[in-house]
């Protein structure tokens, strides 16, 4: 592992590790990463081996088992997926995106760290050892279907993977599990859904949850297999048919196993479910709770003074614009002093009814649909819509500065929450 930097007061810097040093072994095991690197400098006393001007330096330290060498190293290489999966969303984008659009993260490090859905395929049983040594839970796990012939037909793998003799393996010692199935209409519904969820549950509780979200489809999809829309009618029958599993499969304690995304409430137009239906999960990055913790920031809130009149003008993909509108809107425009403008994007690069969550839109379709109107003195979205490890970019690489400009007003972004919201106001 290379070193990019040494912090000034650290023990490294007392070693003298510079830049451009490479962490070789610690106790004459080698270093494969930074959570590597983080589980075995825990010891008190070890032997750490550098790579240092092209010779191997050995250190024999003692120090307590909390000190961190103060060692900033670079980026962790991700792993590739294996599966080539019916729906994956990386195979639904436009051609000219950046490079990072097409990349297919598999990697069981970025599972642990960031709650990145994983499938396990690509793992052997050396890498899921180390999952258990080093207690790297929990794992987010997409499991789609566990029927072996169904797997094949939509992962793309090839071979039987194994999955539950995995889920068996880890389940048994202490490692979490959060499952999610992606559903494709006439793929892996009916017969093979309850398979499914009932070969999870059996792992129960340490299969923590699983969550059923529709299969995301853009308009891009030419030579793929074809995969039919999840329509509103398919979405009533799915909440239908959710809420006869949800009484089957709990866990022991009587806590919720199954959950369903936002986004099969709001395409009915259904109001989502109450806040202790999510119990202490937080499963909000995978589009579960979303809408409901919102509305709970947004319930009891200090609202702040504005002694002078101040335009603004939010936006927001269409799928939440009915809770926009009606519930949220309102709330703001009955502050004194403060009248917010609405606005929905349509996904014209997606398919506007394809695509309709908000963390999806672009910044040409949200220049296009923005030009023109009266916005007031800045627009805001929801930060979902930028990724910060491309510099704050949105999916077609404008920054919002580059929205600026279009636009004629400054355009800002902020979490979704009334303190962040109102100092970006107030700027």
């Amino acid at each position: 592992m290379k070193i990019i930097s040494v912090h000034k007061h650290s023990l490294g810097a007392e070693l003298g590790l510079q830049p451009g040093d490479k962490i070789e072994a610690i106790d004459n095991s080698r270093v494969k990463d930074i959570l590597d690197y983080r589980f075995k400098i825990t010891d008190d006393q070890i032997l750490l081996k550098v790579r240092q001007n092209g010779e191997v330096v050995e250190y024999d330290l003692e120090k307590d088992a909390d000190d961190d060498l103060g060692l900033k190293f670079e980026d962790m290489r991700i792993r590739h997926c294996a599966n080539d999966c019916i729906f994956c969303f990386v195979d639904q984008n436009p051609e000219g995106m950046r490079r990072g659009m097409y990349f297919r993260d598999g990697d069981f490090r970025m599972s642990f760290l960031h709650g990145h859905y994983i499938t396990l395929t690509n793992m052997g049983w050396k890498e899921l050892k180390r999952v258990v040594e080093q207690r790297l839970t929990p794992l987010y796990i997409s499991v789609h279907a566990t029927d072996l012939d169904k797997r094949l037909e939509m992962f793309l793998y090839g071979k039987d993977d194994h999955l539950l003799s995995k889920f068996e393996y880890l389940t048994e010692n202490g490692i979490e599990l959060h499952s999610q199935i992606v559903l494709c209409p006439t793929w892996n519904d009916g017969a093979f859904l309850e398979k499914t969820i009932s070969d999870i549950h059996q792992y129960s509780p340490m299969a923590r949850s699983m969550s059923i979200v529709p299969a995301g489809l853009t308009k891009h999809r030419e030579g793929l297999p074809y995969i039919p829309p999840v329509t509103k009618e398919y979405a009533e029958k799915t909440i239908l048919l959710y809420e006869e599993f949800d009484k089957r499969f709990k866990h022991a304690d009587g806590s919720r196993f199954i959950f369903l995304s936002d986004e099969w409430y709001l395409r009915i137009g259904k109001e989502v479910p109450a806040i202790d239906y999510y119990d202490t999960l937080d499963l909000e990055e995978n589009g579960v709770g979303q809408v409901r913790n919102f509305k709970e920031k947004w319930t009891d809130f200090d609202i702040p003074a504005f002694e002078k009149e101040t335009h603004i003008t939010i936006g927001s993909g269409k799928l939440i614009s009915d809770t926009f509108r009606n519930w949220f809107i309102p709330k703001l425009n009955a502050i004194s002093n403060l009248t917010v403008n609405y606005i929905p994007i349509e996904n014209n690069f997606y398919g506007k009814d394809e695509v309709t969550v908000t963390g999806l839109l672009t910044g040409g379709d949200i220049v296009q649909q923005l030009q023109g109107q009266d916005l007031g003195e800045k627009v805001i979205f929801s930060d979902r819509i930028v990724n910060e490890t491309s510099g704050a970019k949105t999916l077609d690489d404008l920054t919002l500065i580059d929205i600026s400009n279009e636009i004629g007003v400054p355009f800002l972004v902020t979490p979704d929450e009334p303190k962040s919201f109102f100092e970006i106001i107030q700027l």
